[in-house]
């Protein structure tokens, strides 16, 4: 059965999360990290439940939900995860950080380009992948039926939905993406969003005030 655990790091407030088993083995998703505190923190988190990380996933490339990417790559020797329409934004990264007052290396570690035809599995534990554009240009989300969670990024939050007006944003696409790839999930489905708390599908569907059912 899957665990799941949510750090809350840099000036954005952006929620990082690991995902892991019985089997020790974790995934990393949207690491943000952006000092020694908070890379300290992160790793002491693995270090104390004796975990080994195996992936690097990305929901979207948007600056806030990447700072942290290259130093998982150097620690674990990880590929970084992104689905390939993605990847423009990723490399946009160093641009928009000195927009924001601050540097960002570009990423050297290997890409693997993911699809909503893939799995990613950790022992008897699969997650499907959601396509879920709208906030970004190809943002995914990672689902799993049976612990009943999914991680969405900033396409789904807790009374709000991720904006659209960022370049690749679209609010139709968004639309659509939360009305037929999350909504559809469970009602008791527990939401993973990229910033704030969590909250359920069942409870977006009948109270967000953005898409409602």
């Amino acid at each position: 059965m899957l665990h799941i655990h949510r750090f809350v790091f840099n000036p954005f407030q952006e929620n990082t999360y690991i995902l892991y088993n019985e089997t020790g083995k974790a995934l990393i998703i949207d690491p943000g990290f952006s000092d020694e505190t908070e890379r300290d923190q992160f790793v002491r988190f693995i270090d104390e439940k004796k975990l080994q990380p195996v992936y690097l996933l990305n929901t979207h490339c948007h600056i806030d939900h990447i700072l942290g990417n290259q130093f998982v790559h150097d620690t674990w020797k990880l590929p970084l995860h992104i689905h390939k329409g993605e990847q423009v934004v990723l490399q946009s990264g160093p641009q928009v950080a000195e927009m924001y007052g601050f540097s960002l290396a570009p990423f050297t570690g290997a890409l693997v380009f993911l699809d909503e035809a893939d799995t990613i599995t950790l022992g008897d534990d699969s997650i499907s992948l959601l396509f879920t554009p709208g906030h970004s240009p190809a943002s995914l989300s990672f689902y799993n039926k049976d612990s009943g969670i999914v991680i969405s990024g900033d396409t789904l939050f807790s009374g709000s939905i991720g904006r659209t007006d960022l370049p690749g944003g679209n609010f139709d696409t968004l639309e659509q993406s939360i009305r037929t790839k999350l909504y559809t999930l469970p009602d008791t489905t527990k939401v993973y969003s990229g910033h704030g708390p969590g909250t359920s599908i069942g409870f977006e569907k009948k109270n967000n005030p953005f898409i409602q059912e």
